[in-house]
């Protein structure tokens, strides 16, 4: 059994946004369920989503080792590095570690396969360093015993609670509102006896282990041949199977209209701490409208305290079972008689798509989170963004990173680091295969940054 190690009192407060000092070593494999990853356009380059962790080199007690499956774009490097006062003494503490085997995934999987660069990622790390993962897996526990390095992130002992059965047991003992339903199921048997006790025309099943709305069925209640599936090419043949693998929730369907999708995203530190950091809305889209595209900072003002108390309250229930680092939750908000409600849907533990807006708007603009009023604020103004991971388009395929950034400088679609307001561009790498980007639009409100993300995406995707 691996131990993992601990992190000490001097790390106790650390957060991943703010290190101070020590080495960041990134590890941002998607060790996630593959059937599912490849059902994503350009899936690899997802690793580049936490490249914002450069942004941290600005503090010159900080080094970040960063591990990727392919090379990453110099040009997309020198991108980020251009965010900090000193590019080139920022880049003296960076160390890029490529596997170079793209094809080959999970990331984290390979690395344990090659002893070469095993050793050279040892010797890279001296002094104080945590491990860094996108999601936390076996995997990454092995990985960091080997490297004798604390990991942020949650022990896997603990995933059970990022799960969709364990979201509605954290739910309860929380005291969160939660759609009805029941949990931990396996069987299909299961399934439609649940089905057959919940309310409604239409029920949701969800697989316990899924991500960006692909686990989902939504179930006409008597004709399981009517589910609709949000993964493309799902039957309840291949779905049974991951059920009977995974174990999945039943669900009733919130048919209220209109009805919100908010999120929150939470940190806990090494020592115990925990706070929300942020709320966002989401946009969703794909067959059932449950596929994440991307988000809106903050969440509406109706439901904002309402999503922020419910995360606060969550998190407290986490931490108290020994829950470390970031981790994401989703809520449905909807108008009752009595104000906005916001009832927990799921939540996420590890890093997600909400985190690497939050942190490339926070460590551009040195913007602070006031829990108060929910907002962002620097220098006593609020920043508003609105980002997405899904900007396409033929016309970008064939092109390099540095030309559409370039292309985006000529049009005004930078960043202004004196109005700290502007574009933030991601997942660069995979324009030239697949035409496919991410930005976060930061702006001084909501409607200014609404419009500079119409008029980038205009721009740059038609």
């Amino acid at each position: 059994m691996i131990t993992n190690i601990p992190f000490g009192e001097k790390y106790a407060g650390l957060s991943i946004f703010e290190p101070g000092q020590g080495t960041l070593v990134v590890v941002p494999s998607l060790s996630l369920p593959q059937d599912e990853l490849r059902r994503i356009t350009g899936a690899r380059c997802y690793e580049e989503r936490l490249l914002f962790l450069l942004l941290t080199l600005r503090e010159p007690g900080v080094d970040v080792i960063y591990l990727s499956s392919a090379p990453i774009d110099p040009a997309i490097v020198d991108y980020y590095l251009g965010f900090l006062p000193d590019p080139e003494e920022a880049a003296k503490r960076l160390t890029l570690i490529s596997l170079d085997t793209p094809d080959a995934q999970p990331l984290t999987r390979t690395l344990l396969s090659r002893p070469d660069v095993l050793e050279r990622l040892r010797a890279a790390i001296d002094g104080d360093a945590w491990l860094v993962p996108f999601v936390l897996s076996e995997l990454e526990e092995r990985l960091a015993s080997l490297l004798s390095v604390p990991l942020y992130g949650p022990a896997t002992s603990l995933a059970y609670y990022g799960s969709k059965s364990g979201s509605r047991e954290i739910g309860t003992e929380a005291g969160v509102p939660m759609a009805r339903g029941f949990r931990d199921l396996y069987t299909l048997a299961e399934i439609e006896d649940a089905i057959e006790s919940l309310p409604g025309e239409r029920l949701i099943v969800k697989l316990n282990d899924a991500y960006s709305g692909l686990g989902n069925a939504i179930v006409p209640r008597g004709d399981l041949r009517g589910t609709s599936f949000a993964a493309e090419g799902e039957t309840w043949a291949t779905f049974a199977a991951k059920v009977r693998e995974r174990g999945a929730v039943v669900e009733e369907f919130i048919e209220h209209r209109p009805l919100y999708h908010p999120s929150a995203l939470a940190r806990i530190s090494p020592g115990g701490d925990y706070e929300v950091v942020a709320t966002h809305d989401q946009v969703l889209g794909g067959p059932n409208n449950h596929v994440y595209q991307g988000c809106m900072f903050p969440a509406a003002p109706e439901y904002r305290s309402e999503v922020g108390d419910c995360a606060g309250r969550i998190a407290g229930a986490l931490a108290a079972k020994g829950v470390i680092g970031l981790f994401g939750m989703d809520f449905f908000a909807m108008k009752t008689d009595a104000g906005y409600a916001a009832l927990l849907c799921e939540i996420n533990l590890r890093i997600g798509g909400t985190t690497h807006p939050y942190g490339a708007a926070l460590l551009t603009t040195g913007a602070t989170y006031d829990p108060g009023t929910g907002l962002l604020m620097a220098e006593g103004r609020p920043k508003y963004y609105t980002a997405t991971d899904n900007c396409a388009a033929d016309c970008l395929r064939g092109r390099t990173p540095g030309q559409v950034l370039r292309q985006a400088e000529r049009l005004g679609l930078g960043f202004d680091h004196d109005s700290r307001t502007g574009n933030v561009f991601h997942l660069l790498g995979a324009i030239p295969e697949h035409g496919k980007l991410g930005f976060t639009s930061i702006a001084d409100s909501r409607e200014q940054a609404d419009e500079l993300h119409r008029r980038t995406r205009r721009a740059l995707c038609g």
